[in-house]
């Protein structure tokens, strides 16, 4: 899409709300287009760009995961680094072809780590993992501070991207089979460019979760742990200049990690509810802004815990509102929080994650088939969209 079409609908949300939307009481409706799928039985939608480009994971017939693309609903896939699995798990918000995540290598963990990526695939292959850019397809592995590991998760128009890499340091602070310490790292712009984000305060790890084009970076800091949330998220943090500032939790132990960040500054994501443990967590969504500081967002009536996960230039969010573990996707505006299935048109089945929302209003999530038993990749378009036909809608320069 052309840039000066895509502001003049920027500018149309900003005074009207997302295209189509009803009053304030009725909130913006969807059309649900579906998109497909590399075989297997789950695939889901983590991120959209302000093309319409919906980024993230699909399943192959023998459970493997590979990062996967749709610029209009065929998906793409982007492969891996010569092992079993691949993904795009946190949105990459680029326009510029760059896409980051994280790719398997056919390499064994010469330490016997799990690594951060192995938590987020069905099948653990004990393969080392490195964070990795697909630059218009072509994929590029970012280089460690000196470990076998890396995790990459954000992507911006400058170039940047964040993540986080194991050095040589055999730190203490590792619980079960983690052993080497890791970072926050900024790679970019140029392909062999990289900067370690610090730790907060006294802690001895960091990892960055998201970026935006004014190069801030959001993430976490702690100890090391098993390498995912936990301890190692005992401060959520926001980077500028590389200096990290401690953005506060809801009360909780550990488990305080942004999600994502927009061109204002503001954050999204999930901190531990009051009263628990890093061992015992409840998540809630929360919105962080510099006068406000972190604050919750609401749940659906009868849920108990939730993810805010994505958020537009307009401060619209989205994420999921769970009872127990039974999730819907929802949208926050307004200071309200929506049910996004019953707002989408053409959907079959339940919306069980709204992944990222991009500038123009458009969702990616997931969706569930009780019928079939498939969780499949949606995209959702604000009804009363005008430029071209949604179903059709394609990433073109």
């Amino acid at each position: 899409m052309r840039h000066d079409v895509r502001w003049w609908w920027a500018l149309l949300l900003l005074a009207t709300g997302p295209a189509g939307a009803g009053g304030h009481d009725e909130g913006p409706r969807y059309v649900l287009v579906p998109l497909g799928s590399l075989g297997g039985s789950t695939s889901g939608g983590n991120g959209i760009n302000d093309r319409g480009t919906v980024e993230g994971t699909s399943q192959l017939l023998d459970r493997r995961t590979h990062a996967t693309l749709w610029k209009g609903r065929k998906p793409i896939d982007l492969g891996t680094l010569g092992g079993p699995n691949s993904a795009i798990l946190w949105p990459s918000k680029a326009v510029n072809g760059l896409v980051a995540g994280v790719a398997e290598t056919d390499v064994t963990q010469p330490r016997g780590e799990r690594w951060s990526c192995s938590f987020f695939f069905p099948v653990r292959s004990g393969k080392t993992c490195k964070g990795v850019v697909w630059d218009h397809g072509r994929i590029r592995a970012l280089p460690t501070l000196g470990g076998d590991n890396g995790f990459a998760t954000g992507v911006n128009d400058r170039r940047q991207v964040v993540g986080w890499a194991e050095n040589t340091v055999l730190d203490p602070s590792c619980v079960g089979v983690q052993k080497l310490q890791f970072r926050a790292v900024l790679w970019g712009p140029g392909e062999n460019e990289l900067r370690e984000l610090p730790p907060f305060g006294t802690d001895s790890t960091s990892a960055a979760t998201a970026l935006n084009d004014r190069g801030q970076v959001v993430g976490i800091s702690g100890a090391c742990g098993i390498a995912v949330g936990g301890v190692s998220a005992t401060h959520a943090v926001l980077w500028e200049r590389g200096v990290p500032a401690d953005l506060g939790t809801l009360g909780g132990e550990g488990w305080n990690t942004p999600m994502a960040i927009n061109a204002w500054g503001e954050v999204v994501g999930f901190a531990n509810a009051p009263g628990h443990t890093s061992d015992d967590p409840l998540f809630l969504p929360f919105r962080w802004t510099a006068g406000r500081g972190m604050e919750p967002l609401p749940l659906l009536d009868g849920h108990d815990n939730g993810q805010a996960l994505g958020i537009n230039l307009w401060g619209q969010i989205v994420g999921v509102s769970c009872a127990g573990g039974d999730c819907r996707g929802v949208l926050w505006m307004h200071g309200r929080v929506l049910d996004l299935g019953p707002r989408m048109h053409g959907l079959v089945g339940t919306i069980v994650n709204a992944g990222d929302i991009d500038d123009l209003g458009r969702i990616a999530g997931q969706s569930f088939d009780p019928a079939t038993g498939l969780t499949t990749t949606f995209r959702a378009i604000p009804a009363g969209w005008s430029h071209g036909s949604p179903a059709e809608v394609e990433d073109k320069p």
